[in-house]
């Protein structure tokens, strides 16, 4: 398995895909680091020569971020947000939707499988429950 920025990319892959299991990096930016490169988008990861990896490897590490300082990056934006009090980064801070989106059905991505429902549940007495007393029989003929 070709190894590019510490992650181990398939092998039995065409290098245009394979080149996306780095995050941050997608089919376009794929594209554009192989053209750069000079390497043909059909070839397998598993055909690589060395000097070809390296080529690759040299080029994202110039030209774009991926992986950990991407990860780095979008952490400190969000912590950002939430340091500053803004609306987006109290809708980060409390697991809700920060674009908008409606929350009174929806969004169970963001808050998560459902709390329990509005059922009733009634406990079971333990006590033997008391009788009424019977009602007096009127006196009389």
């Amino acid at each position: 398995m070709p190894r590019i920025l510490g992650v181990d990319i398939p092998k039995e892959k065409r290098i245009e895909i394979a080149l996306c299991y780095l995050f941050g990096v997608g089919r376009s930016l794929a594209n554009n680091i192989l053209k750069e490169a000079q390497i043909s988008p059909d070839k397998r990861a598993k055909d690589l020569s060395e000097e070809e990896i390296l080529r690759i490897t040299n080029i994202i590490q110039k030209g774009y971020r991926v992986e950990g300082d991407l990860r780095r990056d979008i952490s400190q934006n969000i912590k950002r947000l939430v340091d500053i009090g803004s609306w987006r980064g109290s809708r980060h801070k409390k697991g809700l939707p920060c674009r908008g989106q409606r929350t009174r059905t929806n969004s169970r991505t963001r808050k998560g499988p459902r709390k329990g429902g509005m059922a009733v549940i009634k406990k079971a007495d333990t006590a033997p429950k008391k009788s009424a007393p019977a009602a007096a029989k009127p006196a009389g003929k």
